[in-house]
């Protein structure tokens, strides 16, 4: 059974779930103490939670008798759960539309685009959006942004944050007409403060990071997001022996989106809980000669398209910058405008912007 339908405040479920606790059988060995810490609630507050989670959970499950194997999902389960699932979003309205409503969790993101078309600019908008509080419709998480190109930029991030908390703000004066209100409390610097950046010169620095990102997560379990800008760097220049090139990033890819899908095991009782955290990731273009013409393909070649779950490639449409849903396995093929201002990712500002579905 699926947190989502607990009898308990929706600010509670919101909570549960950002922190990664989908299922009830995700509970079922966290004292009040590790609840309270994971959700920062008053320890009473995480008992009745529990004390609410037990309840269910015995109607839910009246003999168990009958049962070996414990943790199986059924099909319903899962797309229940995924609906629960909350997203990221670009603060670009056309985007998170085209998106099914922003980067969704557990899954990996390859984003790829000509230079200049603003790749680094939308992955230090999601290293801000990450950490938009529950009670606003984020995840009020933290971010991991790995750099291979040097192109992340303090001050543009400062900028972002500070249009981020000004949002919040206007959100903040609109639910207080509404006769609720949800007190802003996170400052730019706050939001600085939970972007751990990693500064990466060479390949083996780069898949040595990839592999210590899992005990980094545990020692920092509000991390929901990890960006890589951009994961072809460094992987496409000194490499003579192309073969030792796909096993490597191959290997990289699979921890990934092992990290990404299955992140935080319960041993104690054998059943996997879930870590809500997504891994964006940056790429480079290159030409393709294709039916008689060179056309524009993202880097590393086809065999590294198949380990990311969906692929959005940024690219100009006259003077204006679009994003396209190139490959997914739930999402529509579909284009949309959208702008880099001053305040960050926004949406086009021309008015025939409209989405193209195709």
């Amino acid at each position: 059974m699926e947190v989502g339908r607990l009898p308990i405040s929706a600010s509670q479920r919101g909570k549960l779930i950002s922190a990664g606790y989908t299922t009830l059988a995700s509970l079922s060995s966290l004292s009040s103490s590790d609840l309270a810490r994971d959700l920062k609630i008053p320890e009473s507050e995480a008992f009745e939670i529990l004390k609410v989670a037990s309840h269910d959970c015995r109607l839910d499950q009246p003999d168990k008798s009958n049962g070996i194997f414990t943790g199986a999902q059924t099909a319903w389960e899962m797309l229940h759960e995924e609906q629960l699932f909350p997203r990221i979003t670009t603060s670009c309205a056309d985007l998170d539309n085209i998106l099914g409503g922003g980067i969704n969790c557990k899954e990996v993101t390859e984003i790829g685009g000509v230079p200049g078309i603003g790749k680094t600019q939308l992955g230090i908008q999601l290293a801000v959006n990450v950490q938009i509080p529950v009670d606003f419709g984020g995840l009020g998480g933290k971010a991991v942004y790995i750099d291979t190109e040097g192109s992340f930029m303090v001050e543009r991030a400062l900028q972002i944050a500070e249009a981020s908390v000004v949002d919040m703000s206007h959100y903040n004066e609109l639910l207080w007409k509404e006769l609720r209100t949800c007190q802003v409390e996170i400052q730019p610097t706050d939001i600085l403060k939970n972007i751990f950046y990693f500064r990466i010169c060479s390949y083996t620095e780069q898949i040595a990071l990839i592999n210590h990102l899992d005990k980094f997560i545990l020692e920092h379990k509000d991390v929901k997001i990890v960006i890589i800008d951009s994961v072809t760097f460094h992987f496409r220049q000194d490499f003579e022996d192309l073969a030792l090139r796909t096993r490597l990033l191959g290997g990289m890819a699979l921890k990934l989106m092992n990290l990404a899908n299955k992140y935080n095991l319960a041993v104690s009782n054998m059943i996997a809980s879930y870590s809500l955290w997504q891994v964006v990731i940056f790429n480079q273009v290159t030409t393709k000669h294709k039916e008689g013409s060179f056309q524009l393909s993202l880097a590393l070649g086809d065999s590294w398209s198949h380990c990311c779950t969906n692929r959005v490639i940024l690219y100009w449409n006259g003077d204006e910058r679009n994003a396209h849903i190139d490959k997914s396995p739930s999402l529509k093929s579909a284009s949309a405008p959208f702008s880099v201002t001053r305040k960050g990712i926004r949406n086009s500002a021309s008015n025939h912007k409209r989405i193209k579905l195709m």
